[in-house]
């Protein structure tokens, strides 16, 4: 029986978006920028990386047609590979909005049809009654920030009076989100997961899409870190996804990284939390080696955002990728015939934008695997047709919406 392996890279986009400019993202393009940034030296950093972004192993697999296809140009300094293989495309969002849920969602079938809720991006992100409710119940003694940030830097700013006061540092961004800061030792790992389970509940009739638990550690500004406990409280999709098809049938469905957390933990039948992309690769090759006939295996590497994209580190971003790219071969080679891998991902993070956010672009879709040929699957009008395909492979029922490219 089939087994598909479906890889997120966590916002590696490639511009184009057909409504990029209604989310004030129009010309923004992660692939391309990186490309061109690294082309020119301006990605290189000593002990890390130098030189044009060298991506060979997703080359073959057609990137950089894929990148042409989608926003019209060629990666700068990436030199065209002498053959393609595998299935290559990319994809158009429907989904509103442009965030981890969404993506995730309509990749797995289930698109977002509905508008958000969202914090205010100017003055207090938080209403009164919000904050006494998040002290009342979550027995605090109040919060800190309050506000838009990005999370390294308001950890830095605010965590030292965070440990002297006990108030979790709550703050948003410009996706559906409220996250908490606080550190391991000081507030406790398990007070944190327990306050943010509380503030899903207070949050859920502002149709907020996710709480997210960021835990730290360290004493000073200077030497405080964001640790691998996180924990995203996502509301369910809306309706059932690719997941729930693959265990309705009596698939297993192995969800590494923050999957599970997305998809409120429904469809999912096993759960590998891993820290870092090398750790989910290992955590990924270890499901290819180990998976019965029939599994799925959803992996979302989130290094690319939450390190590099968010923090707009384009060095940082390019080297992830080579890293990445250096280990396709071994995915490959263990592989069994009727495996089919996807690598695709669920919005833009372009590290050269203004501000720190995603960025509305269209997404990549590289498929291969024993007995799948070489072809273009051009641009295709949702994120869908990705888990109708996988569907499609795996002899699962079809959902509602997207159609297999298979």
């Amino acid at each position: 029986m089939a087994r598909a392996f479906l890889f997120v890279l966590d916002s590696f986009g490639v511009g184009g978006a057909r409504d990029a400019d209604a989310y004030g993202d129009l010309g923004s393009n992660t692939l391309g920028h990186i490309a061109e940034f690294c082309a020119s030296g301006a990605a290189d950093r000593t002990g890390l990386r130098h030189g044009p972004l060298t991506l060979p192993n997703m080359s073959r697999l057609g990137l950089l047609d894929i990148a042409r296809l989608a926003s019209g140009e060629d990666p700068a300094g990436m030199p065209r590979p002498e053959r393609i293989f595998g299935l290559h495309g990319a994809a158009n969002e429907v989904s509103r909005g442009k965030d981890t849920p969404s993506g995730h969602w309509e990749i797995a079938g289930t698109p977002v049809t509905f508008d958000w809720g969202y914090f205010p991006s100017e003055g207090d992100a938080f209403s009164p009654e919000l904050v006494e409710a998040i002290c009342a119940e979550g027995d605090v003694p109040g919060i800190l920030g309050n506000c838009h940030a990005s999370g390294t830097e308001i950890i830095a700013r605010l965590g030292q009076e965070h440990i002297r006061t006990g108030k979790p540092i709550c703050y948003t961004s410009s996706d559906s989100v409220l996250q908490i800061a606080a550190h391991e030792v000081h507030f406790g790992l398990e007070r944190l997961m327990a306050l943010s389970q509380t503030v899903r509940r207070l949050v859920d009739p502002l149709n907020i899409g996710r709480v997210i638990a960021r835990p730290f550690v360290g004493e000073r500004f200077e030497s405080f870190e964001r640790t691998g406990n996180r924990r995203d409280f996502s509301v369910p999709p809306p309706e059932p996804t690719l997941l729930d098809r693959a265990v309705d049938a009596g698939r297993t469905v192995h969800a590494i990284g923050k999957i599970g957390d997305i998809f409120a933990h429904q469809g999912v039948s096993r759960v590998v939390k891993a820290n870092g992309n090398a750790a989910l690769m290992a955590a990924t090759l270890e499901a290819v080696d180990t998976g019965a006939d029939g599994d799925l295996v959803f992996t979302n590497f989130v290094d690319f955002d939450q390190l590099y994209g968010h923090r707009r580190d384009v060095a940082g971003y390019a080297a992830a990728l080579e890293a990445f790219d250096r280990q396709l071969p071994e995915v490959h080679r263990r592989l069994r015939p009727g495996d089919l891998v996807v690598l695709t991902a669920d919005h833009g993070c372009d590290p050269t934008w203004r501000g720190t956010d995603h960025t509305r672009e269209r997404v990549p879709i590289m498929a291969f695997g024993p007995g799948i040929r070489s072809r273009d699957i051009g641009l295709r009008p949702t994120y869908a047709d990705i888990g109708e395909s996988v569907a499609a492979h795996l002899g699962l029922p079809a959902g509602s919406h997207g159609w297999s490219f298979l």
